[in-house]
């Protein structure tokens, strides 16, 4: 009798061990199946925009055994060029300075470092939305002792917030798009958005003009004469995952 009530519960014992393992394998098999049961994509979407500003970057270098002088001839010529941009037509708010720096400059004689200078440099970005401007900008800087670094057709940050979201707008749709052709293709619907991997958005201003491409200040002059905006190129990439019903 003893043997029969071990016997019975052991059986009865392994029963719920085995309802256990058997409960916590369905559930898991669930969140599996759920899991596998998933499409990931990637959108892209590329456009083509005007720009609609020019930025003319500027360097004004001066260099002197003392460090006054040469900050005091930098004034000199930044007041010069800041005076003349004034006269042709360029506002204050249109004209920033983007770094100042002043520092000692060194040779080396026989394996020693002799001091040579100090030199100073005024890095100023003027931005305008008058595409016609950029040749009279480039005479009123060269013209009064200033370099010019590069040039650039660019875009506001208004312009560049409107085309960041409208790129990501389209390759967020492209994303579904490709996401519904595929759960078609498989004999399924596309269900409900899971999650967003990435969204990145890509945009260069246009280089016109580069001090470090160019042999002389000539250049840049030449650069600006008849000078006509060129395209911007815009792209977007969203990678999603959307649920398969």
């Amino acid at each position: 009798m003893t043997n029969q009530i071990n016997v019975t519960a052991i059986i009865i014992t392994a029963l719920v061990v085995l309802g256990v393992i058997g409960a916590i394998y369905f559930g898991t098999n669930i969140g599996r199946t759920d899991n596998e049961r998933t499409i990931s994509v990637t959108g892209n979407s590329e456009m083509t925009v005007m720009p609609d500003q020019v930025v003319v970057y500027l360097l004004i270098q001066t260099n002197n055994i003392s460090a006054d002088v040469a900050k005091d001839e930098n004034a000199r010529i930044s007041d010069a060029v800041l005076t003349e941009l004034l006269k042709i037509g360029i506002e204050r708010k249109e004209i920033e300075t983007e770094n100042f720096n002043i520092y000692p400059e060194y040779d080396w004689i026989n394996g020693e470092q002799k001091f040579k200078d100090y030199s100073v440099s005024n890095y100023v970005k003027i931005t305008t939305t008058k595409f016609d401007y950029a040749g009279k900008i480039v005479d009123a800087a060269v013209d009064n002792g200033a370099i010019v670094s590069y040039i650039n057709f660019e875009l506001s940050n208004a312009k560049t917030n409107e085309y960041k979201a409208l790129a990501l707008t389209n390759a967020s749709q492209d994303a579904k798009k490709k996401a519904e052709a595929i759960a078609e293709g498989l004999g399924n619907k596309l269900g409900e958005l899971v999650s967003v991997q990435t969204s990145e958005w890509n945009y260069g201003p246009y280089r016109l003009y580069d001090m470090a491409m160019s042999s002389d200040a000539g250049s840049a002059k030449e650069a600006t004469t008849n000078i006509m905006p060129k395209n911007l190129d815009i792209s977007g990439t969203v990678t999603v995952t959307y649920r398969v019903k």
